[in-house]
């Protein structure tokens, strides 16, 4: 989902790939099967294991969409990293993105029974492939791709599913007194991400160079905006 709404690398070499997220299309996930972790201790043996094998060279050779990570992983860890998204530019939109996933890992911590594991209907190995193939169908279509509900196993489109989560993890946001920061995720389903934006101008003629000759204008006029706003000038 959070994929589907930062997608914005449909280009490579001047064209279009095909792919809304060609990062995430072409990324290469290692090793090929990694496991929804149990436990610190499922992460610690399981890294042990990759490395004996040589699936893995090393404990920083772990390349998916989420990854724990700390000091001294795979025994400390201080952070977790969600590692799927595209970059997003805009700072605003960044900032309602963070903002959702804060909330949403918030509601986990405060309802660990939201926890995929203690979900009777799957298997560990049917979650992480259900998760594979949403990547995958993200990768191509963003907030258009049809997904699979990791609850119901229902087909669901991606833009729908993140109005589902918005809804949720609102009260919890407006409780912890930012809620005002989502906001923008509204805009950004009925306006749709950067990389269909900037599909559309390409499908409307103009060239993948003009796209992104405007897009840095763009970018640069956005950090303006949020400097002036934000920042206190310096002396001298």
């Amino acid at each position: 989902l959070f994929l589907a709404l930062s997608a914005s690398s449909p280009f490579l070499d001047g064209k279009a790939t095909g792919y809304h997220s060609t990062r995430w299309a072409s990324f290469p996930k290692t090793p090929v099967h990694v496991p929804l972790f149990e436990s610190h201790q499922h992460y610690i043996d399981w890294t042990a294991e990759q490395l004996e094998k040589g699936t893995m060279q090393n404990v920083r050779h772990l390349w998916s969409s989420v990854r724990p990570n700390g000091d001294n992983r795979p025994h400390d860890l201080n952070r977790l990293e969600l590692r799927v998204c595209d970059l997003i530019t805009n700072p605003v939109q960044l900032l309602a993105v963070t903002a959702l996933l804060e909330a949403r890992i918030k509601m986990l911590m405060d309802n660990p029974l939201i926890d995929p594991m203690l979900n009777a209907d799957f298997d560990n190995d049917a979650y992480v492939a259900i998760a594979d193939q949403n990547e995958m169908s993200v990768a191509k279509n963003s907030l258009d791709a049809e997904l699979i509900h990791w609850q119901t196993g229902q087909s669901v489109k991606a833009s729908d599913w993140i109005q589902e989560l918005y809804s949720l993890v609102f009260p919890v946001a407006k409780a912890e007194g930012y809620s005002c920061f989502l906001s923008p995720i509204k805009s950004m389903l009925a306006e749709g991400n950067q990389a269909q934006k900037w599909l559309k101008l390409h499908e409307e003629g103009y060239s993948v160079q003009s796209i992104l000759i405007q897009a840095i204008a763009t970018m640069a006029q956005e950090e303006l905006e949020v400097s002036d706003k934000l920042c206190e000038p310096v002396a001298g």
